[in-house]
């Protein structure tokens, strides 16, 4: 308990000094299908949705909420500019944390949070005019366990994942909600049987597997460094995969950082000197996705460049009051409209205040 309880506060740390100004507020939706834990359903509609809209689901760390995720990360601000729309999943634990450790959970419409979360993607391509293939995830710390869940036992329903400081599907897998052995970096398995795993989340699955990229900081203690190896290993094996990477990039996307590309599905991002507190690089993930009209544009195989894109911005263009004006890889306005500046917070994150 004492170190979920200090992994919930350095996700905390990482998140608190990104204040979320999106035009719009969390709408709580609710009766949207088989829901066996009770699961909380908030959706963020951009002002200027369109018309068939991409679909990020966006799911919080342990002890967080989906109203914390939404006012911590920025994937709400980029929804108004980009027109996508945001599912940010409310785990029902008492401590905040998601159930990736139960057999339900980790097998296809068997039950657990997972299928709940399922649900809501199912009620939103029937609800909200989504395309069945314009679906994503992305997660932090125990989101990011549940993003490797979901793409393991829900492969049909997405076309991409991006997980920070999580670890690799079914890793966590026993009777507790805490597994110390897998937190701790002392489960070791082969590519095969990490695949495998993988594979016994949709028995009989043939279909297209979600392309995934996995992020982590080489000083993570809280859920040990060992655990981004293990993933790599996993997730090249599901996508036939060396576990040698085709490319290489230093300081991608930030200084110290290493991007590795194993194949047009697969990307892993080490982050040399980073703790479980890694900030979560929303407009690359985007580029990952392939949002269109984000900084990524359409997805494509080759591996986003290693120098931040400049920004491209109408003369004359600034940002509204409390609106992101800066930081590294930011492409948006960098001029506030008067009386209000810019403020940087720290390197990722400027706002005009």
């Amino acid at each position: 308990m004492f170190i979920r309880s200090v992994l919930a506060a350095l996700v905390v740390a990482a998140l608190a000094v990104v204040s979320n100004a999106a035009a719009g507020q969390l709408q709580q939706v609710t009766n949207f299908g088989s829901n066996p834990t009770n699961v909380g359903m908030f959706l963020y509609r951009p002002p200027s949705v369109k018309a068939t809209p991409d679909l990020i689901v966006a799911v919080h760390y342990c002890s967080g909420t989906a109203q914390a995720y939404f006012s911590g990360t920025q994937y709400a601000n980029l929804a108004d500019q980009y027109g996508f729309i945001v599912i940010y999943p409310n785990a029902p634990d008492s401590g905040g944390c998601w159930d990736v450790h139960t057999n339900a959970t980790l097998t296809h419409n068997v039950g657990g949070d997972s299928l709940g979360i399922a649900s809501m993607i199912r009620y939103a391509i029937a609800n909200y005019k989504v395309p069945s293939n314009r679906v994503f995830v992305t997660g932090t710390s125990s989101g990011a366990m549940m993003t490797n869940v979901l793409a393991g036992a829900y492969p049909d329903l997405f076309v991409a994942g991006a997980a920070f400081a999580g670890v690799p599907y079914g890793c966590f897998a026993g009777p507790d909600m805490w597994n110390s052995a897998c937190a701790q970096g002392t489960i070791t398995k082969t590519a095969q049987q990490w695949g495998d795993l993988v594979r016994s989340g949709y028995p009989g699955y043939t279909g297209p597997r979600p392309k995934m990229q996995i992020w982590q900081g080489t000083l993570d203690t809280t859920l040990n460094y060992h655990n981004f190896a293990e993933g790599i290993k996993q997730w090249t094996n599901v996508f036939g995969y060396s576990t040698t990477p085709v490319s290489t990039q230093q300081n991608s996307p930030l200084s110290g950082w290493t991007r590795s590309t194993y194949g047009p599905n697969f990307q892993a991002i080490s982050a040399a000197g980073v703790d479980h507190n890694i900030p979560v690089q929303a407009n690359d993930v985007l580029a990952w996705f392939g949002i269109p009209g984000s900084s990524g544009g359409t997805p494509t195989t080759t591996p986003p460049t290693t120098t931040p894109p400049t920004t491209t911005n109408p003369p004359g263009a600034q940002q509204t009051h409390w609106g992101q004006c800066g930081g590294v890889g930011w492409t948006g306005p960098t001029a506030c409209v008067p009386p209000y500046t810019c403020v940087a917070a720290n390197a990722y994150y400027s706002q005009c205040l």
